[in-house]
């Protein structure tokens, strides 16, 4: 059994990161492996927004992740600096910047590359899409 960190760089449109990101976690963990963290960095904070409303054609990334997240107990971290710049905002980013909304589920936390690098060091492999 294999322990993986999963970094998501991707957006949910415009990218099949996400999307193949996701179908590695499913994978991975049907054939006994473990996902210790999925990491969202660079475009890829895009997956916590909840405001997003695909066709019903369309496969909502956003509901997958947690989904995902919640039947497993698989962390989903966000990179803040990535996110913020992104307008993608948990509800104590909004309070601490001053903005009345927020958009990052709750499924999500915001962390930094540090908790990436923790995760890196606990994994037997990083895997990057």
């Amino acid at each position: 059994m294999s322990k993986f960190i999963i970094q998501v760089n991707g957006s949910v449109y415009g990218s099949t990161a996400s999307f193949r990101a996701l179908a590695f976690c499913q994978s991975a963990l049907a054939n006994g492996h473990q996902i210790i963290n999925v990491f969202f960095y660079q475009d890829g904070v895009t997956n916590s927004n909840a405001l997003t409303c695909p066709a019903s054609d369309e496969i909502d990334m956003h509901s997958n992740w947690q989904s995902l997240s919640l039947k497993h107990t698989i962390p989903l971290t966000n990179c803040v600096s990535a996110a913020l710049r992104r307008g993608v905002l948990s509800q104590q980013d909004a309070t601490e910047n001053g903005k009345p909304q927020w958009n990052s589920s709750d499924a999500f936390t915001m962390g930094g590359l540090g908790e990436l690098v923790v995760g890196i060091e606990q994994a037997d492999r990083l895997i990057s899409f």
